[in-house]
């Protein structure tokens, strides 16, 4: 399903240059300013009156609020951000942000509406009222979320508010005033916050407490700490830095995971958050760079919206390749990935000694692993503590996914290399281990001979090496593809790892270790339309795709594109090539810059 045709690009805002640098999830880092060099970035402060003067770097925003009521916002830039020419230090806004009642009483008529600008305020009453934020023609440079202090004491509306604020306005920085400090700029920007101030470091100076990274806490006298706004300062400089930086190498999941534990409602927020995101599509990336890794070091890693959605897959779509359905045969995981590079992976390989059987790896976080699948993001890639022991939580998610793999699956029997308990299955089970270490001598003889009695038992075939690379490559396409049609009758040449996909001698793919996934050809685009395997794109009619996707060009999209993601481009009901998305498809109908690049062009 489409989504509905996007607005005009006259009707984005102008005020301020901006473009996203860094993306992941709803975090973004902002570059400000001239988009080829941003002389800022987020997050950022925002000054508030009485603040001190400091770097523009980490606070190129000013803002003031006048007494009136209802109030006046002001908010200034202390850079030249305005283009075209990015001459003078701009823009400024100021804005009335109208009667705001207690999110309690989101029913009640607030009476004056807070205006509408380029500067946008906006409560939980005018989320739920005000019918101008509809508009498809508006699109804020900024968004405020004025009561974000009495939100975060309701549950879930904070993560609510903010979730809805970034899916409306994507092309917009977020400010929550009130609720950002050192100990939650992670969390807070891995939620989609991108501007911050320091009222609770004031609060925290006048009270004495130093407001750090791990929270507010006493000075310790025997280190000449103080309160100053100078020390609080000092907290907010190491925190932006550590936040960005997580950001730019793929890790604020981990940092946000981390930062979490400084209070119980922080962890509140974060799962509140994860199980939103995991009801959502076009917000998880599709396909990530090779040195991406999913960091699983804490237990509430187990809610990530990732591995709820690895587990959804497994336990309704996947389906194993063909003529694999006799024998399943369950592997303990390894630390290095893909595991049959691993050493215990070898030997396990070696025991086993045919390619009749399907393997498949029991593992934490993920639950199931199918080797066919095991180059694939997020199996690839996840870094995780091997203690040998099992959660309950991730017992429960074992069981599930194997009962699920059970039942869309004809298996006859199960070799359990694995250790984990199956004495709830109800198919023949064959415990390879029985208590030992996977890797004994004795253990894989005994692996070894059961494979050899299964593949008599049931006159199993093995399959030819090519045949292998083409069922893995169908099964990674069922996983990132809307399906595997276009694989029908095709060859596989060359040599491991860039495997090369043919068609009566012409190359339509390869395969790409750096993202786990394949690197389309322009013969392919063709073949691609008429399967329907890719979501598509369309751009307007009359309008020359010379360079890459751009809002202003788009007409219409899937709402599932995630990032990495490849993409038919069509215009006119005719496919007219590929894209391959920057962002996903939340962001699409208003963020400023590059779409989707460029790929190929017929």
């Amino acid at each position: 399903m489409l989504q509905e045709a996007l607005p005009s690009a006259q009707g984005m805002a102008e005020g301020l240059g901006r473009v996203v640098l860094t993306r992941d999830r709803f975090a973004r880092s902002w570059g400000l300013g001239d988009r080829k060099t941003p002389t800022a970035h987020t997050p950022a402060l925002v000054l508030l009156d009485g603040d001190e003067d400091i770097d523009t770097n980490i606070a190129p925003f000013k803002s003031s609020r006048s007494g009136d009521i209802p109030a006046i916002l002001a908010l200034s830039s202390r850079l030249p951000l305005s283009p075209p020419e990015f001459a003078q230090i701009s823009p400024n806004y100021e804005v009335s942000i109208g009667n705001v009642l207690p999110p309690s009483l989101d029913e009640a008529d607030a009476g004056e509406l807070a205006g509408t600008s380029n500067l946008l305020p906006v409560s939980w009453q005018r989320l739920k009222h005000d019918e101008s934020l509809l508009d498809l023609e508006l699109f804020p440079d900024i968004v405020v979320l004025v009561d974000a202090v009495q939100l975060a004491g309701q549950p879930g509306k904070l993560v609510e508010a903010i979730s809805v604020l970034k899916r409306r306005f994507p092309g917009a920085l977020l400010w929550a005033p009130g609720i950002g400090g050192p100990d939650n700029l992670a969390v807070l920007t891995w939620f989609g916050v991108d501007l911050f101030d320091m009222a609770r470091s004031r609060q925290a100076s006048s009270a004495g407490v130093l407001l750090s990274i791990g929270g507010p806490r006493y000075l310790i006298e025997s280190m000449n700490e103080g309160s100053d706004m100078k020390s609080q300062l000092s907290q907010w400089t190491q925190a932006i830095a550590e936040t960005r930086s997580a950001l730019q190498q793929g890790t604020l999941r981990a940092l946000a995971d981390k930062q979490s534990l400084n209070s119980p409602k922080l962890v509140e927020h974060l799962r509140r958050h994860d199980k939103l995101v995991s009801e959502m599509e076009g917000v998880l990336a599709s396909h990530v760079s090779r040195t991406r890794v999913f960091n699983c070091f804490s237990h509430s890693t187990q809610s990530d919206p990732l591995i709820a959605e690895w587990e959804n897959f497994i336990c309704n779509d996947y389906r194993a390749p063909k003529n694999l359905e006799d024998v399943l045969i369950l592997l303990p995981c390894s630390a290095r990935k893909p595991y049959r590079l691993s050493k215990s992976h070898g030997r396990f390989i070696r025991a086993i000694g045919t390619s009749a059987c399907h393997e498949v790896i029991v593992t934490s976080p993920l639950g199931l692993v199918p080797r066919d699948l095991e180059e694939v993001w997020p199996a690839a890639h996840y870094d995780v503590p091997v203690t040998g022991d099992w959660s309950l939580d991730e017992i429960a998610r074992i069981e599930n996914m194997i009962t699920s793999l059970l039942n869309n699956h004809s298996y006859k029997r199960i070799i359990n290399h694995s250790g984990i308990d199956l004495s709830f299955v109800d198919v023949e089970v064959v415990d390879t281990r029985q208590g030992q270490s996977a890797g004994s001598f004795e253990v894989l003889q005994r692996l070894s001979e059961a494979v050899k009695t299964a593949v008599e038992d049931f006159s199993l075939s093995r399959r030819r090496a090519e045949q292998i690379n083409i069922d893995n490559f169908c099964s990674v396409s069922r996983k990132h593809m809307n399906n595997d049609h276009w694989l029908e009758g095709v060859k596989v040449r060359g040599k491991p790892p860039r495997w090369k996909i043919e068609d009566k001698g012409e190359q339509l793919a390869q395969w790409s270790i750096d993202r786990g996934g394949f690197a389309l050809s322009k013969p392919v685009v063709k073949r691609l339309a008429k399967h329907k395997s890719l979501p598509e794109i369309h751009v307007k009619s009359g309008v020359s795709w010379k360079g890459d996707i751009f809002h202003q060009i788009v007409e219409s999209f899937d709402p599932s594109i995630k990032a990495g993601q490849d993409l038919l481009v069509m215009q006119d009901g005719a496919v007219i090539g590929l894209a391959r998305a920057f962002a996903p498809a939340w962001e699409w109908p208003g963020t400023p810059g590059r779409l989707a690049k460029s790929h190929q062009r017929l």
